[in-house]
C-alpha cells in the first residue's frame, strides 16, 4: 500500500486523462460513504442518466466495483482495459488500488457516463481518486479508523477525508464531532467552497422494518412526505438525506433535471438501480439471515441499535475481522444482541486469528465457537435450528465469503 496521487495521475495520462471526460461527485468518511455512493447513483440512475458508480471492496466479485446504471463491468472489458494497462502498471510499480481506479476512470469516459459517483478507499487527500474535479464533495462521517495511517485523532482523520475538498466545490457534510468540523470549515475556507451541514433533525422516520424505512425529509425549503429507503436502519435515513442534497447541489451545477418522482424511485430502489448489498440486507429468510459490512465501532453501534429497535430478539452472530480493528470495542457492541457467536477467519492473511477474537468474547460471557472457515460458521448457524435468526457482520471479506457460500456463487478474495 502506497499513498500519493503520482502513481495515478501517471495511469490517468496513459489512459488520456479519463477523468476529465465526465461529471463526478467524490464521496469520503468513516461510515455510510458506500450507502450514500449508492443512493445517489440510485437517483440519477432512475432519473435516466447514465450513471457509473465506483466502490471498494466488493463482496463477492471483483467486478462489483466497477458499475454502469448497477450493472457490474464485463470480464471482458476489465481483461482489455487491464491488458492496455498492464506495460504501464510494471514499469511504475503501481498498487492494485491505482490501476483499478485507472480502469473505472476509463471505464466510464468510453461508456459515455453522464455522471461518475466515486467513493474514496481510504481517507481522502492522498486518495487515488482524488484527481477528479466534483461537482460536490460529500464528507458522510468521521471517526477514529485506520490510526496508523490516518491519524489518532479526529482532527487530524478530519484533515486526511477533508483533502477531497475542491476549490469553490460546495462540500456537503454529516460529521457531528465540533473538532472534525473545525478542520473541514477551515479547508472550505481555504478552498472558497461552501460547506453544508446535514442535521437529523430534518428527518422523521414514519416506519422502519427489515425492508426498510418511510421517511420524511425537510431540506433547503423543501419537504418531500413518505419517502421509501429500501435500506434498512434508522441510520440510512441520515444517508439518504445526505443523498439528496448531493444530488440537488449536482443537479443545479452540472445542469441535470431531477424530478421528485426520480428522487422517489431511486431511493425505493437502491439494490436494483446501484448494485448494492449487505447493509442490513436479509440474504435468506427460511431461516432468516442478514448480513452488515459494520467493520468499526461506530458502525457496530449503529447496526445493533438498528436491530434492537427492529425487536428481532438476539442473533447468532457469525463474525471475522481484519487485523487493524479496534476487536474489543466492536465486540462490547455486539454482546448487546448475541445468543452466540461463530468466531470465523475469512480468506486472507490479513484476518484476525479467531482465538483472540473468541477469548475476547468469553469475558463478556457470550457462548463462542471458532471456524477457521467462513463457510463452517455459518453452516453451524444455521444448523442450530432454534428459530433465532442469524447475524453475519465484520470484515466485508467475512460477509462477502458468506453471501457467496450461501447462493453458491464463486467468491474472489482481494486485499484491497
Amino acid at each position: 500500500m502506497k499513498f500519493g496521487l503520482h502513481g495515478i495521475r501517471t495511469l490517468v495520462t496513459f489512459f488520456d486523462h479519463p477523468e476529465k471526460q465526465f461529471l463526478s461527485i467524490h464521496i469520503a468518511g468513516s461510515n455510510g460513504k458506500g450507502s450514500t455512493a449508492s443512493m445517489i447513483a440510485s437517483i440519477f440512475t432512475a432519473a435516466g442518466y447514465k450513471t457509473g458508480l465506483y466502490t471498494s471492496p466488493h463482496l463477492v466479485k471483483f467486478h462489483e466495483r466497477i458499475r454502469v446504471n448497477g450493472k457490474a463491468i464485463s470480464s471482458r472489458s476489465v481483461a482489455l482495459l487491464s491488458t492496455a494497462l498492464r506495460p504501464e502498471i510494471e514499469k511504475n510499480k503501481s498498487t492494485f488500488f491505482e490501476a483499478v481506479t485507472a480502469i473505472a476512470f476509463k471505464y466510464f469516459a468510453e461508456s459515455h457516463v453522464d455522471i461518475a459517483i466515486v467513493e474514496t478507499g481510504l481517507g481522502g487527500r492522498l486518495d487515488a481518486t482524488n484527481i477528479i474535479k466534483p461537482l460536490v464533495s460529500v464528507i458522510t462521517t468521521i471517526g477514529l479508523e485506520h490510526t496508523q495511517i490516518l491519524g489518532t485523532s479526529l482532527e487530524e482523520i478530519a484533515f486526511e477525508k477533508g483533502g477531497i475538498i475542491k476549490k469553490k466545490t460546495p462540500c456537503i457534510t454529516g460529521v457531528k464531532s465540533q473538532k472534525a468540523i473545525r478542520v473541514l470549515r477551515t479547508l472550505c475556507a481555504r478552498n472558497d467552497s461552501r460547506m453544508v451541514r446535514v442535521r437529523t433533525d430534518k428527518i422523521h422516520v414514519r416506519q422502519s422494518s427489515l425492508e426498510g424505512l418511510s421517511t420524511d425529509f425537510y431540506w433547503g425549503g423543501k419537504k418531500i412526505r413518505n419517502v421509501k429507503v429500501s435500506l434498512a436502519g434508522n441510520h440510512q435515513a441520515m444517508n439518504a438525506l445526505l443523498a439528496l442534497h448531493a444530488v440537488e447541489i449536482a443537479a443545479r451545477r452540472g445542469n441535470f433535471i431531477i424530478d421528485e418522482k426520480a428522487l422517489r424511485e431511486g431511493l425505493a430502489h437502491i439494490e436494483r438501480f446501484s448494485g448494492m448489498r449487505a447493509r442490513m440486507s436479509i440474504v435468506q429468510r427460511n431461516p432468516l439471515v442478514i448480513a452488515d459490512v459494520a467493520h468499526n465501532p461506530e458502525a457496530t453501534r449503529v447496526l445493533c441499535a438498528s436491530l434492537k429497535r427492529l425487536r428481532l430478539g438476539k442473533f447468532h452472530i457469525v463474525f471475522g475481522l481484519m487485523q487493524d480493528k479496534n476487536y474489543p470495542a466492536i465486540i462490547l457492541e455486539l454482546r448487546k444482541i448475541a445468543k452466540n457467536v461463530f468466531v470465523v477467519e475469512a480468506q486472507t492473511e490479513r484476518s484476525r486469528c479467531t482465538t483472540e477474537l473468541a477469548q475476547e468474547f468469553r469475558r463478556t460471557g457470550i457462548p463462542v465457537k471458532e471456524f477457521h472457515t467462513v463457510s463452517g460458521g455459518v453452516s453451524s448457524a444455521l444448523q442450530q435450528r432454534d428459530g433465532v435468526p442469524t447475524l453475519v457482520t465484520g470484515s466485508h471479506f467475512v460477509v462477502g465469503e458468506a453471501i457467496a457460500f450461501l447462493h453458491n456463487e464463486k467468491y474472489l478474495t482481494i486485499n484491497q
